[in-house]
Formats: structure tokens, sequence, C-alpha cells
């Protein structure tokens, strides 16, 4: 037998194989889902008011499958792979309807199907607050909105969003920003005259536009999914954005990761209105009104230090309609069950004018 014909062989061989473990797979796969539509069963039967997602137990589930992944796909990988079988099984469950700021192929709808999986409907909405409306009302179960940027900083509308708001925060993203550069099937390459993208991607990209492009005019939309929406009638722009627009516009990457900070990373939250219980890594976030006396941050922060509980972040917002009184954001690594975190904050409360507990939630697990 030729070497040609022993390798034709092989790999039929190896295509059996693997057409075998497939059929396992998908058993298993069905297998599951009819467990998870099992739970959901039980839970409307027992339960007045069910709750099917619970991100403790999600976060849980793909720790797990980070831990005991031996390769060669990476840890990252399987659990995406995971997150997608999760998601069409909470869907056999119940639906879940998603709200998020848009338009479509946003970083913020990367986020939340990078969160709540590809099964789940995602609904875009105009503006932040739009999305906080939509979870209060009841008419989507959760909501996904920006609140930091590690280049540009926090977003300060979301912030403010929970000022007025009896909503939680029950999970977080952290989504890698890498940014393309987008043509269309018409598109006129030699005869770029305008780029656009939102404003913080522009700038992003600075550096590499200055050297690549340095002619073309940079026009800032309203965010990065309008950028692509705008390529399908134009054959002398380009646009700047991310992965979800190209699939979702049907656009074409001319280059790949443009961005001048390969580092960049924005953090999304997840707002709803159940408490969630603890994941055994998590973060949680406290909004606290203080008064205006010298000293007052120091003594809010000093039973944080006593109960050995670390701040991750804090940011500062003005309280309206007050003059000149501000509200502090704090992030906490732990539990609001945690003992520590727990005193910590019973400490702190007689020391404010008001302390509300934002959520604990699981830490960012992908």
């Amino acid at each position: 037998m030729t070497n040609t014909a022993l390798n034709t062989t092989k790999i039929q061989d190896l295509r059996k194989e693997i057409d075998g473990i497939d059929e396992q797979i998908q058993t298993l796969i069905n297998r599951r889902a009819a467990i998870a539509q099992s739970v959901a069963d039980v839970k409307k039967h027992h339960e007045d008011h069910p709750i099917f997602y619970r991100p403790e137990r999600e976060a849980q589930v793909l720790k797990a499958v980070m831990a005991r992944n031996t390769g060669p796909l990476s840890g990252e990988k399987m659990a995406r792979l995971f997150r997608e079988i999760m998601s069409v099984c909470l869907e056999l469950e119940a639906p879940q309807k998603v709200a998020f700021l848009g338009p479509i192929g946003t970083f913020t709808h990367a986020a939340a199907l990078k969160h709540f999986g590809k099964a789940a409907t995602t609904v875009p909405l105009a503006t932040i607050t739009d999305v906080f409306r939509e979870v209060e009302a009841g008419s989507a179960m959760y909501g996904v909105v920006p609140v930091e940027n590690s280049s540009e900083g926090v977003v300060n509308h979301t912030l403010d969003g929970f000022l007025g708001s009896s909503l939680k925060i029950i999970g977080e993203v952290e989504l890698p920003i890498h940014h393309n550069f987008l043509v269309a099937e018409h598109t006129k390459v030699d005869s770029l005259s305008r780029i656009y993208s939102h404003q913080q991607s522009l700038a992003q990209c600075r550096h590499w536009l200055d050297v690549n492009f340095p002619n073309v005019e940079r026009v800032a939309v309203s965010s990065n999914g309008e950028a692509a929406r705008r390529l399908q009638n134009e054959w002398h722009s380009a646009a700047i954005a991310g992965d979800v627009a190209v699939a979702e516009y049907g656009l074409h990457k001319l280059y790949e990761n443009i961005e001048d900070n390969p580092g960049n990373t924005t953090r999304f939250l997840i707002i709803g209105q159940e408490d969630v219980p603890p994941s055994g890594q998590d973060k949680t976030s406290i909004l606290v009104s203080s008064p205006d006396r010298a000293g007052a941050l120091i003594e809010i922060l000093e039973p944080l230090k006593k109960h050995g509980v670390s701040m991750t972040s804090i940011e500062t917002r003005p309280e309206r309609p007050n003059k000149w009184a501000y509200v502090f954001f704090i992030d906490m690594n732990g539990h609001v069950q945690d003992d520590n975190v727990a005193a910590a904050i019973e400490e702190i409360r007689p020391l404010v004018k008001d302390l509300r507990v934002l959520g604990s939630y699981p830490k960012a697990v992908l």
C-alpha cells in the first residue's frame, strides 16, 4: 500500500473516531438539556416566583470547567463552549430577555452575548437610562451597561442610573476591547474620504490612524454599531468597530486589532432585581451618601481596613439635587454574607447619611 493510501486510511479512521465522539457529545448535551427541563418543572411547581438564571451557579460551573480542563483547548475556550451549552439549556427552562445599550454591533452587545450566550434574546436600547427603565418595568429580565474602561475611565451615566433606581448588580463582564478597521463589499478603499466610529474608539486608535490614514476625515458617531451600519449605504467610508459588528452588518476586516493599547478592557455590569447568593469569588458594590464634613471619607474607609476588606475601586458623583453634596460608589472583594464584609458595612452605616448595597455578585469568569 502506498503512503498516500496509508494516509487516506488513517484519516478515514480518525474521522470515524470523531463521528463516534460527536454522537456521544450530542447524546450527553441532550441529556443535560432534559435535566435542565426537569429542574425548571420542579421550580415551577414548588416556587411562587421561580428564578431560572442563577449567576452564582453559572460562575461556579464555568470555574470548574476551567479548573479541570487538560487541553489542548485552553480553559477559556472550553468555558466559552460550556457557556453556549448553558445558554441553550437555560432557554429551555425559561427564555431570557436581556436589554443592552445599543445599537446592535456595539461592545455592550458583545458583552451581553459573552455573558448570557447566543440563545438569550438581546434587545438594543438607545440609552443607559432606557436599559434601567426596561428592567425596572419587568419588560426585560436583565440589563447590560458599561461602567468602566481601563483607558477612558468610568461611565458616569451608569453610576447615575443607580441613584434613582432600586435595581441591583447581579454580575459583571470584562471584555478586552479590540478594534477592527472595517469596510463593506462595495467599499473603494483607494478612495476613502471618512472613517466612522465612536469618539472613544477614535481616540483609542489615534496613533494607528495617524500612521495609516492621516489624511482621511474621522467622524465621531453615537456608537460603533452606528458606524458599521453607515457603511451599508456608502462606498467611500470605513468604520472602526468590534467583531460583533462584522457579523451583524456583513462587513470585512481590512485590519485587525488596531487599538493603540492592546490591554484596553471595558467592564460591564449586569443589572437585575434579585439578590445573588455567594459563588465563592465575589464582589460587593455599595453606594454611600456622606455627610459634608472634614475626614468623612477617611471614616468611611477605616472599617474596610479594620476588617480586612479589600477595596477595588471608588468613584464620586454629585448627589442631585443637593448642591455640593456627593455620593461614593465603592467596590470591594467579598460577598455581603461574608462576616468581614457584613461587619465593615454595619460599622459604616452610622457614619453616613445613607448606605445602599447595590449588590454582591460573582467576579467575571471569562
